[in-house]
């Protein structure tokens, strides 16, 4: 923004305004009605189900209205020069923003003020030109005009007249609408209010005029305009022609050079602007005072955070200059970022139709005098910040982080604010009366030498603050949350010395200008603070911009998952959320670019701050923390502005006698006079210094321009790449303000639509992308899951994605979420024909069938049961978050692609919801948007389960015994519990005989383990049992527990009860997609043939030999230190890991059975266990003699702990069978780390020499030593066993 986008030859660009225009009634073509805000009312009539005829009354006409108050096209009547090459007129943007809501007229008997506002016009690349504009009202001449408006109004009082006489009860709707016509029933008061006699009153019009800038120099040129209008309105005529002034500003003020100021002359008054220099903030000149008293400091902050997410937000007030100074104030704190999507401060009546624009925006919304919020109908707004400025009023989304140290954030600025006498929690009154004061003849304003800003006399204000209720309650809330506050103090404004200094300008716009840059610091050395190692994360893989910008969509170009990882823990909701918007990408994407070309503005500022903070404090060691830093460079900022404005840098050419005609254009007073164009058509010719000296700069920048686009790369190819590689993800900035047939709205709409379906490949891709990459670096260990966090960022914003698609071309709005009302119509409907014929519904795959024929009865699918599922949850109380949990319900019952399907495929309804351009009614565009939601289903995710903790789940389970070797059913009494990440069921008594139940019970996460026993009762009470399946029966998860053992005394290993380690079964759905793409499944629990222990059933076909079994070792107890190095977040289950097929226990038997002796001993089974009670029956009844006493003591102790662990383990009170006892005491010996001490114990007692053959593991020296150190490898990590694990076990 620091130029004017392409600069063309010579020295235009540096001129300080770019054209003078002037807008009002064009006499030739009389009164013609804005046909654009006719149609905007008709389309409102429609919307809110009023009749078209009465709208339609006066085909043109502004229908009931009293013609004073009708809307009419205004023109462009001139405009200075004709064209700039580099920025091309338009005409039809300006002449509406000039006049948004086209002319009005007056009488006498009205209120004219003269108006100011501004506005922006943002072209295709980005940049940007600003317009300030005048409006004030000049007294209608043309007789032709004033007829016509006593014309209209004699038919408008007849229809009133018939209509009252028609209904004498007729409230009159329309009228209460229109602006001061409140229940005025009477005719009496009708006609004295509504009258227009053109023997009696003066008809007055508004007319404007406009200066259009590169830079925001809104000051200057608000000066500018209002002593060109006090010219015009003065007894005595100007000193000079209107025309010298205007072709002074137009030809002859050149911009201040960055870091200068600059003063150039007005028709009475010199006038001063400055502009920062390379290393300051970026100018803007629209004051933050207004907009801090005009939101309060608690709703910007949430405001800002709202944009800096992306979302839409949409400002409304009744004052266009309002809407203005929030949005750019607004905009401005962003820096370094800039906002990307559609910016349309002042978005004119016609324009309405934008609001159902699918993306974010910022835009501004004129509100007519006396409507409230409610009466606004807004085609979305799940996503939508609301900010009614003149109530002092937000609306926000409903779920989003909070800015990082929002708190002592708040604190600082509130500091700021104090010692400028502004009270943080806004001030209505403060600015009302402001604008009050700013539509006072503005002729007063300039002599109070004070701009109309608050009064002079700081100090009272100073005192004033001093009991303020502010500063108390935010004491008291940081005194609360704990957050230490320096004594407050609010230094008086130094008044004094500045009245020393004969100051240039006046001293509150100085005091505007330093309380700008200070509140910008504040701001700015927040991002500076959070993002001081950005570059460390900026991945640089293009070898040059040619090959980096034809592959941006394939590139990371920023290590997201590092980033965070390094963050403090209370920023990263924010983070994650907001290195995923369209502002942190273009910003990384310049940092790259900055590479190979000259580094954007913004960056260059940015980065020199941050080295500056390197060199002042050696960031390392407080890498991590969140400590808050408060800005230190306030002062400087203040003086640098102070200085700039004390001594003025350079001064243009005073305003002079131009070549013109004699007695053309005469002083009229209050008339503005028609200018004589072939002056101001063109500049000077003589180009004085400054011009020529700039001109021979900008000459070697265009060279080197050229130069750079010519190497490599055509130029226009270049360009094109450029554009799509900075507009990736973005749609458009702006719309045309120009032409507005259908053809134009259906094209802007066919954008968007592509512009959403972009976005939704961009979003799947990188949520399989991440998913899959993480299982691609462990390479199928473990787990794949994305950090949670990471997760649920992308979640939200595929949830925020598909409501901005539902509210596309919606014809009309219901509730805050437009897709949870299509699914409720759709239920509506689907509910009615279910009454009157059973509608057929999806059948879920069928689930494989064990080898006894019992399996879980199939789930249906039916997109119905899972809204039910939803609309029965009670923590739940919006729609729109009804609509994020059916989406995260969807997802990962992998059903989101089919759900929408099917709910799309219902057209009648679609053809009834939305318009015919609507993105769902694009049938192409929707087909491959489903495909992309299709890919999601590659992956398992868990984000229903694990973010709906609280709910209450119905889980159904069976248990399937192997009918072959035993009973079916078990005359015992059987139960179960089943655990999960998040808790667990208690110990449910299964029905006898029933082995099949469902139950219900809060949300137990992923299951992890089953412990399933029974009493040993009846006669029956041996039962071999395959395995136990579990179903979630609202996301459809099945988990597989595998058994395959017996439970009962006497048989086996005697255990009446076993704790079973669960894998999730996939669906065969999955299958269809294709293997390569399908998570890798979790560690399986141990198969049946491990766990039918090695020395019980299965004989000796397969025993791994000594180099496996050692091999096994060493993969267990790496995959639980790989476990550890993970961050914890995307750690999986451990359980898995120590009790699972593969895990560490599972390892370590295999070593115990290794050259374990015959193992029927008198057709008795002897179990491992067997080996360790005899062990510790040695330990308790000898003393060992040792070396030395050191080595015996460390002995003595670890065979005391050893015997303690397993007596504890012995007399627990639960029915657990030997192996089940070795799974325990291996499970204890991890947690505590006494392993490594143990396994030497055992290697050397007696018994083992009874027990185990010559060649067995455990009794070679060069074996043992090895398993010890492996197991030493675990001594750093704390391991938490689950509960279901060591349950009853007290050591």
């Amino acid at each position: 923004m620091s130029g004017s986008g392409a600069p063309g030859p010579g020295a235009a660009p540096c001129r300080f305004a770019h054209y003078f225009v002037l807008c009002g009634i064009d006499a030739e073509s009389g009164l013609e009605p804005d046909e654009l805000a006719v149609l905007y009312k008709w389309l409102e009539a429609d919307l809110h189900g009023k009749s078209s005829d009465t709208a339609n009354k006066a085909s043109g006409e502004n229908f009931d209205q009293s013609p004073l108050r009708r809307t009419f096209k205004s023109k462009v009547l001139a405009h200075y020069p004709q064209n700039i090459e580099w920025n091309p007129f338009d005409q039809d943007a300006v002449n509406m923003l000039c006049m948004p809501k086209g002319l009005s007229f007056r009488t006498q008997a009205d209120n004219r003020d003269p108006q100011l506002h501004s506005f922006i016009i943002t072209r295709e690349d980005g940049s940007r030109t600003y317009g300030f504009v005048l409006t004030f009202y000049e007294e209608v001449t043309s007789k032709q005009i004033c007829t016509a408006m006593q014309t209209l109004y004699q038919m408008h009082n007849a229809e009133q007249y018939s209509s009252v006489c028609a209904s004498s009860s007729c409230s009159m709707d329309s009228l209460a609408s229109s602006i001061d016509e409140g229940d005025a029933t009477s005719l009496a008061k009708l006609q004295r209010y509504n009258s227009y006699d053109i023997s009696r009153d003066t008809l007055y019009v508004s007319k404007c005029i406009c200066l259009i800038t590169p830079l925001p120099f809104m000051q200057a040129c608000k000066k500018f305009l209002v002593q060109l209008y006090k010219a015009v309105t003065s007894q005595q005529p100007p000193p000079l022609p209107l025309e010298s002034y205007i072709h002074n500003i137009l030809y002859e003020v050149p911009l201040p050079p960055p870091g200068r100021s600059l003063k150039f002359y007005g028709v009475y008054e010199p006038i001063i602007c400055q502009r920062p220099g390379p290393n300051e903030l970026p100018l803007s000149d629209y004051p933050l005072r207004e907009v801090f008293e005009l939101l309060g400091l608690e709703n910007l902050v949430q405001v800002f955070t709202c944009v800096l997410l992306e979302m839409q937000i949409l400002l409304y007030s009744q004052d266009y200059q309002r809407l203005m100074t929030v949005a750019e104030g607004i905009t401005t704190l962003l820096f370094p970022f800039q906002w990307q999507h559609v910016y349309v401060p002042i978005l004119p009546a016609s324009l309405l139709h934008f609001l159902d624009a699918p993306v974010p925006y910022l835009m501004g919304l004129q509100s007519k005098e006396g409507t409230d919020r409610s009466k606004l109908e807004l085609p979305q707004e799940a996503n939508l910040c609301f900010v009614d400025i003149d109530n002092h009023f937000i609306e926000l989304p409903e779920e989003f982080p909070q800015f990082p140290n929002k708190l002592e954030f708040i604190q600082e600025i509130s500091e700021v604010l104090l010692q400028f006498g502004i009270p943080p929690e806004g001030n209505l009154h403060c600015s009302d009366s402001a604008t009050k004061l700013k539509n006072l003849v503005l002729s007063d304003l300039v002599n109070d030498k004070k701009n109309g800003n608050i009064p002079g006399n700081a100090l009272n204000m100073y005192e004033l603050l001093k009991g303020n209720e502010t500063i108390a309650r935010l004491q008291a809330l940081a005194k609360r949350t704990g957050v230490t506050m320096e004594k407050m103090t609010i230094t008086a404004p130094l008044v004094e010395k500045e009245k020393d200094v004969k100051l240039q300008c006046e001293e509150v716009e100085l005091r505007d200008y330093k309380l700008n840059v200070q509140l910008r610091e504040v701001f700015a050395n927040r991002f500076t603070q959070m993002f001081a190692d950005y570059e460390a994360f900026v991945i640089q893989a293009a070898p040059d911009l040619e090959s980096w910008l034809t592959n941006r969509e394939q590139m990371q170009n920023f290590d997201k998952a590092s980033f965070l990882s390094d963050q403090p823990e209370p920023y990263l909701p924010f983070l994650s959320h907001f290195i995923e918007t369209q502002m942190f990408a273009t910003f990384i994407d310049n940092k790259i670019i900055s590479q190979w070309e000259e580094k954007d503005p913004f960056l260059r500022v940015f980065d020199s701050r941050i080295e500056k903070i390197r060199l002042y404090n050696v960031r390392a060691p407080a890498l991590r923390t969140s400590n808050y830093q408060k800005c230190s460079t306030l002062k400087e900022a203040a003086q640098s502005i102070e200085q700039r404005l004390m001594k003025i840098d350079h001064t243009a050419i005073h305003p002079h006698l131009l070549d013109m005609k004699i007695g053309q254009g005469k002083y009229e007073q209050g008339f503005f006079p028609k200018l004589q164009s072939d002056v101001l058509a063109t500049g000077p010719t003589n180009n004085n210094r400054w011009a020529s000296r700039s001109a021979t700069t900008q000459r070697r920048k265009d060279r080197l321009r050229q130069h750079s686009e010519h190497i490599g790369l055509d130029n226009d190819l270049r360009e094109k790449y450029m554009q799509e590689a900075r507009s990736l993800g973005k749609n458009l900035r702006q719309p045309k303000l120009s032409d507005l047939s259908p053809a134009v709205i259906a094209q802007t709409n066919s954008k968007f639509v592509e512009g959403l379906l972009k976005e939704c490949r961009m979003k799947t891709k990188r949520m399989l992308v991440e998913k899959m990459g993480h299982e691609a670096v462990e390479l199928g260990h473990g787990e794949a899951n994305i950090t949670g966090l990471e997760e649920n960022t992308l979640i939200a914003s595929l949830c925020d994605l598909l409501e901005r698609i539902w509210s596309h071309g919606l014809q009309v709005k219901q509730g805050k979420s437009a897709l949870w009302s299509h699914l409720l119509q759709y239920q509506e409907r689907e509910e009615k024909q279910e009454h009157s014929a059973e509608s057929p519904v999806a059948v879920g795959p069928e689930r494989r069938k064990s080898d006894t024929g019992i399996t879980l009865p199939t789930l249906r699918v039916s997109l119905i049961q899972d809204m039910r599922h939803v609309q029965n949850m009670s923590e739940i109380k919006t729609d729109v978050g009804r609509a994020r949990a059916w989406i995260r319900l969807s997802l990962e019952k992998k059903l989101l692609s089919q759900h929408l399907k099917q709910l799309l495929s219902n057209q009648p309804l679609a053809k009834k919801l939305y318009k015919r351009y609507a993105f769902l009614r694009c049938e192409e565009e929707r087909e491959q948007f489903l495909y992309h939601l299709l890919s999601l289903n590659a992956v398992d995710y868990f984000c229903f389960t694990s973010v709906f903790t609280t709910i209450v789940i119905p889980y159904r389970s069976v248990i399937i015994p192997i009918k072959k070797l035993s009973n079916a059913i078990t005359t015992s009494n059987p139960w179960i519990c089943v655990s999960g990440e998040l808790g667990d069921t208690g110990v449910m008594q299964i029905p006898k005989n029933l082995l099949e139940m469902t139950f219900e019970c809060q949300n137990l996460g992923k299951l992890t383990t089953v412990q399933i026993g029974h009493d040993n009762s009846g006669l029956l009470a041996k039962w071999l049992v395959d395995c136990v399946m579990v179903r979630n029966e609202i996301t459809g998860h099945t988990y597989k527990f595998p058994c395959g053992r017996w439970l009962g005394k006497g048989v086996d290993d005697g255990s009446l009860e076993r704790i079973l380690i669960g894998e999730l079964v996939s669906s065969t759905s999955d299958e269809e997609l294709g293997k390569q793409c399908r998570t890798p499944p979790q560690q399986k629990s141990p198969t049946t043939a491990r766990r039918l222990s090695i020395t019980s059933l299965t004989g000796k076909n397969t025993k791994p030999n000594a180099g496996q079994i050692q091999e096994g070792i060493g993969e267990a107890v790496n995959n639980i230190v790989k476990h550890f190095h993970k961050p914890e977040k995307e750690r999986g289950s451990l359980t898995i890991l120590l009790c699972g097929e593969n895990g560490l226990v599972a390892a370590l038997e295999q070593v115990f059975h290794h050259g374990f002796k015959s193992a029927r001993i008198f057709h008795k089974n002897v179990f491992i266990w067997d080996f360790i009670e005899k062990a510790v029956a040695y330990f308790e009844t000898s003393d060992q003699i040792g070396d030395n006493e050191e080595a015996l003591l460390l002995q003595r102790s670890s065979c005391k702990t050893f015997c303690h662990y397993v007596n504890a383990i012995n007399t627990a009170p639960r029915n657990i069978g030997k192996d089940g006892k070795f799974q325990i005491l291996v499970c204890l010996g991890t947690r505590d780390h006494l392993l490594p001490q143990w396994i030497p114990l055992l290697a050397e007692c007696p018994p083992i020499t009874r027990m185990y053959e010559e060649n067995a593991l455990l009794r070679d020296r060069m074996t043992v030593n090895s398993l010890i150190r492996v197991l030493q490898t675990l001594q750093d990590f704390n391991i938490v066993l689950e509960g279901s694990l060591i349950k009853g076990v007290d050591v």
